[in-house]
């Protein structure tokens, strides 16, 4: 997947988590907005990627401000951090394009 669409798909992911919609749409294709049973925080699989909520609850400078209200979500290429998304604005996190 090339970035520019990965961008855009993160986008529209983290969109949907933080609405609260149950699923999103995209290239004709629809992918289940899904919750992990112990921590509760919601995810979306894409391919090889997995878009994250941040936990609040843990004591990272992001889970402050995800308590204060920032919108943000991880994006994840199989168990690495690979960007983010923070009030609809994606960052590829020290990556190559």
């Amino acid at each position: 997947m090339k970035i520019e669409d990965l961008s855009k798909f993160a986008v529209k992911v983290a969109d949907a988590i933080f609405s609260g919609k149950n699923s999103i749409e995209i290239d004709n294709k629809t992918y289940k907005v899904q919750v992990f049973a112990k921590s509760g925080l919601k995810y979306v699989d894409i391919g090889y990627y997995r878009i994250v909520e941040q936990n609040p609850n843990k004591s990272s400078k992001w889970a402050k401000m995800a308590k204060e209200g920032k919108k943000i979500a991880w994006v994840f290429k199989g168990r690495k951090y690979y960007a983010r998304v923070v009030d609809g604005h994606f960052t590829l996190l020290g990556h190559k394009k």
